[in-house]
């Protein structure tokens, strides 16, 4: 079945156009063969450079099918130097449709499988088990980027009947666990597992995440929620200690990535839109009812599609650490710090805490490395997101690193990380960085709205002082660095003045 001449462009309303070849036909399951039969139809096609962000292959689902299964390949001839080649994204809707927002997703996997499989009782990881109900259903291709040549490709669809079987109730994990009052807990909120394009289980995960000290981490696999329900019996009480987990998304869409950081179980947030289409606010919305934190991830990391051009207005946090320190994320510290400066400029209140996450998904890359911080009142999902969205949060590149962060004035005023000293304009503020667990041989400064004002080598001790005013410096900040610039901590700031 040769669909190369056979698409028509049309439109999404909110986002880009998409390309919607002719409907795939199947018999009925009578007709068939009934029970134990099944049958399969192949579709081929180009798709030129400049093709739309997706590419939509309607499949006519009759009654009676247990298990769809869909396989493609493309081709990836050879581009000349510098040029981008074939990479092309696959998913499924169901029934419902395909609208953006919609009801209808059952699973996307990206580039990271070629083929998947889902019926009632079970999916392919990246994909959600349910019912195969008669109708449209919509194979969707996402041509990420296209070679000069063009992109060939083959789409296999098979169809099995069979009794629709019953789709287990997914157990999601809790979102309190034993901690420790309040206390500072450490965290790693963006890891990707063999439910997306990770090579970890989410037992390998939560076994890596324990032996990193962490108290807890968010599940984030690119553009699906199946990982939601992987992790019953891996949560709670273990020898190792307790580890609570929390859900979320990695919303990938081609303008850059976000966190969508703690969201309800289950809850999907769509990506098929560029910033141009002007409806990630909508989105920035979907992620906050589902009770989760937007936060862009690697602003300014240098993968296709990976660059954040939405802006920061509907961010809640920052990602401005991503994996082991590159000149990245060094460009993201000082966007950051910037947003900083901004934000005491306007004197509107608002400011933009920054966090840091692994990214981990595969050995060898250390989950952990980096996490964050935080200062909660308990180990809870409210508790964790509340003091995240506070700034009450440092970041370290592991749990060798303790450090405290405060400011104190000459009445006995006092501040720490995340908060505001509200001391007179020409109060005389110390600031006082503790620190143990790093690297030999590391410096560490203060920045303030200035700049970098105070650098020094750390001392045996890991105890450094350095004194300002409220009208010299609107805030202050710590890092921890070490002889070849990498950052070994990272604090948010302590604010200073009125406000």
């Amino acid at each position: 079945m040769h669909r190369r001449d056979m698409l028509r462009l049309t439109a999404v309303a909110g986002a880009a156009g998409v390309l919607t070849l002719e409907p795939v036909t199947f018999a009925h399951a009578g007709a068939a063969g009934g029970p134990g039969h099944e049958e399969t139809r192949k579709v081929t096609g180009r798709l030129p450079t400049g093709a739309p962000d997706f590419v939509h292959l309607p499949v006519e689902v009759p009654p009676g099918v247990r298990e769809i299964a869909v396989s493609y390949t493309y081709d990836r001839p050879d581009v000349p130097p510098g040029t981008q080649g074939n990479a092309c994204d696959i998913g499924i809707f169901d029934e419902r449709g395909t609208q953006l927002g919609g009801e209808g997703f059952r699973g996307w996997s990206g580039g990271a499988r070629t083929e998947f499989a889902l019926s009632a009782e079970r999916a392919t990881p990246g994909y959600l088990a349910g019912p195969i109900g008669p109708g449209t259903w919509h194979v969707v291709l996402g041509p990420y980027t296209v070679a000069p040549q063009g992109m060939a490709y083959e789409v296999t669809v098979t169809l099995r009947y069979g009794p629709r079987g019953t789709t287990p109730r997914p157990v999601y994990p809790p979102q309190r666990a034993k901690g420790r009052g309040r206390a500072w807990y450490r965290g790693d909120n963006h890891l990707h597992s063999v439910h997306s394009d990770g090579r970890r289980t989410p037992a390998e995960i939560a076994a890596a995440a324990r032996a990193a000290g962490l108290d807890w981490i968010t599940t984030t696999e690119h553009n699906t929620t199946s990982a939601h329900g992987a992790w019953q019996g891996l949560w709670g009480p273990h020898p190792d200690g307790e580890l609570l987990i929390l859900t979320g998304e990695e919303i990938t869409t081609r303008n850059g990535h976000v966190l969508a950081l703690g969201t309800d179980p289950g809850v999907l947030v769509d990506w098929r839109y560029r910033a141009r289409d002007g409806v990630f606010p909508r989105f920035a919305r979907r992620v906050r009812a589902a009770g989760g934190l937007v936060v862009p991830a690697h602003p300014f990391a240098t993968c296709v599609g990976c660059n954040w051009k939405f802006g920061f207005d509907d961010a809640d946090l920052v990602e401005v650490w991503n994996g082991p320190y590159t000149p990245d994320d060094e460009m993201a510290v000082a966007a950051w710090d910037a947003l900083l400066v901004a934000a005491v400029r306007g004197g509107n209140g608002r400011w933009l805490p920054a966090m840091g996450n692994s990214d981990a998904h595969r050995e060898p890359q250390v989950v952990g490395l980096p996490q964050t911080v935080v200062l909660a009142d308990d180990l809870s999902r409210p508790a964790l997101l509340a003091a995240l969205r506070a700034g009450r949060s440092w970041i370290a590149e592991s749990s060798a690193v303790s450090l405290s962060f405060t400011t104190v004035d000459g009445r006995g005023g006092h501040a720490g990380i995340g908060d505001r000293l509200r001391a007179a304009p020409d109060a005389a503020v110390t600031a006082r960085l503790e620190v143990s667990g790093v690297p030999k041989d590391c410096t560490a400064s203060f920045i303030t709205d200035q700049g970098r004002l105070f650098t020094a080598p750390l001392p045996a001790g890991g105890r450094l002082e350095w004194r300002t005013t409220p009208s010299y410096a609107a805030y202050v900040r710590a890092e921890v660095r070490k002889p070849d610039g990498a950052m070994v901590a990272l604090t948010n700031p302590v604010f200073l003045g009125k406000g």
